[in-house]
Formats: structure tokens, C-alpha cells, sequence
């Protein structure tokens, strides 16, 4: 009996499709690659990244642990090209970073990766509004004010948009810095010490909403953190000492095979 070759020709095509849908899911959207950085001049000259190796799948959740000084948010102005590293290859998105001028990083950062800082960063002469249209309109977004407002309306300030940041809460504030971070659907937010600058109760209302907004739109996320609680809310756990990995490991028992992979060769358990 003959096969159908419009049918065989249907399988393949279904089976070619489902292979990359596989390799798509399960592709990192971060690989940092045995990283140096030294920071400063002469004696005051700093080795603070040593050899850093990182994979992090998309749609995940890391949270970057450790003592003040030891890389954390020096890692984090890597992974947004904010840092030129010295040696080591820094790849987001399919991109190696590390190899495009400061104009064209700019450019990539302002399509891909959205930022959240502790104290927020608001520009103080402007409302809720405009502080979130202004990256949009610099990026060339023509409606970038419907998507500024809608992105405000997400985060629950649709009362506040008009409201200059000395007249929000610092909780407030964080929230329009996160709405200024999500506009522009960015394939991974990083966000370091989000909820350093807040209170117990605010700071929990942030986290919260961090990681409901990581999970409805599927972005990959990366916080630095001395909050326990909320690096344990993370997919995986990474415990960053004097410029280097000292362990990581997943915070989920479920994890599959492509995740675990994430962090071959690393100790289980954080090392105290």
C-alpha cells in the first residue's frame, strides 16, 4: 500500500513544528558566560565579577542572594548592558550584548529588558504619566501615552496618573517604576532591592505584584535581593560571594529536566 505523500509530507511538517516549539521553550534567554569585570584604576582597582557563569531559562524567576559588596547589582548592569564586562560573553535574548556599541545596547535594552530600581528613579517634574510615556516616546512609540496609561491602569493607579511622584507613596512610586518597566512588553524585567525602599506590608504588595505580572505575561525575571522570603518566591535561588556563584539551586521541586540544567555543575544547598 502507497503512503499519501501530502500525508507524510503533513507529519513532517507537524513534527518539524513541534521540534521547534520544544527548542523555543526550552532555549535560555540568558547565558552569561564565564564572566570578568574589574571596576576602577591603579589601587583603588576592584576584581568584582570572577569568572560568573549563568543560564536562565525563559519565563523563569531568579533571585540573586548575598552580602553588600559581593557583585549582585554589578551582575544586574551586566545582564542590561549598562556594564561592559571585561572578558566572557553575555548573550540575552539570542544577542550578544557585549559586542554592540553603547548605542545599539541601548537600543536592544529598551526593547527587551525593563529595570526596576530601588529608589525608583522617577523624573520629579513629571506625572505618573509621563514618566511612564517618556521611554515609549524616546523608543518612537507613536501611541506611547494609551500604553503608558494602560500600564499604569495594570499596576492599579488608574486614579494616580496625573499625580506628580512627590505626591504618591513610596509604594506608589514603585508601582509607577514597575508600569514604566512593563510598557514596552520587555522579555525580562530586572529589578534590584525592589522593595528595599518600602515597608513590610507595602514591600509585600510589590513583590506580589512583581511576580503576578512575571507570570501573566510569561517574561523572565531577575531580582537582587536581601529578603529571603522574596528570593525564595523565585523559581531558583542564586547566592552571589566576593564576585562569584557560590551555589544555586531550584526552589521548586517540580522543575523539569531543561530547567534543572540551568545551573550545571553548582552546588544543591547555599553555602552559609
Amino acid at each position: 500500500m502507497q503512503k499519501d505523500p501530502q500525508a507524510s509530507q503533513s507529519t513532517d511538517q507537524i513534527a518539524q513544528q513541534l521540534q521547534e516549539t520544544v527548542e523555543t521553550v526550552a532555549a535560555p534567554v540568558i547565558i552569561l558566560d564565564d564572566i570578568e569585570l574589574t571596576l576602577g584604576e591603579g589601587a583603588s582597582r576592584v576584581h568584582v565579577l570572577k569568572g560568573m557563569t549563568l543560564t536562565l531559562e525563559q519565563g523563569k524567576s531568579v533571585g540573586i542572594v548575598g552580602p553588600s559588596g559581593s557583585g549582585k547589582s554589578t551582575l544586574l548592569m551586566v545582564l542590561a548592558g549598562l556594564e561592559q564586562v571585561d572578558s566572557g560573553e553575555v548573550t540575552i535574548a539570542g544577542t550578544r550584548i557585549d559586542l554592540l556599541d553603547e548605542d545599539k545596547a541601548a537600543s536592544f535594552r529598551g526593547e527587551n529588558i525593563g529595570i526596576v530600581f530601588q529608589s525608583f528613579h522617577l523624573i520629579p517634574n513629571m506625572t505618573a504619566l509621563e514618566n511612564v510615556a517618556v521611554p515609549l516616546e524616546l523608543a518612537g512609540k507613536k501611541d506611547a501615552f494609551t500604553v503608558a496609561e494602560r500600564s499604569l491602569k495594570a499596576v492599579g493607579l488608574a486614579e494616580r496618573l496625573h499625580h506628580y511622584p512627590s505626591q504618591l507613596s513610596g509604594g506608589e512610586q514603585q508601582r509607577v517604576a514597575i508600569a514604566r518597566a512593563l510598557a514596552p512588553s520587555p522579555k525580562i524585567l530586572i529589578a534590584d532591592e525592589p522593595t528595599g525602599n518600602l515597608d513590610a506590608a507595602t514591600g509585600k504588595q510589590i513583590a506580589d505584584l512583581l511576580f503576578s505580572k512575571q507570570q501573566e505575561t510569561g517574561l523572565t525575571m531577575v531580582l537582587v535581593t536581601h529578603d529571603p522570603q522574596l528570593a525564595a518566591r523565585c523559581d531558583r535561588e542564586v547566592s552571589v560571594r566576593s564576585g562569584k556563584i557560590i551555589s544555586a539551586f531550584s526552589n521548586h521541586a517540580d522543575q523539569d529536566s531543561a530547567g534543572q540544567s540551568a545551573y550545571d555543575n553548582m552546588p544543591e544547598k547555599a553555602v552559609s
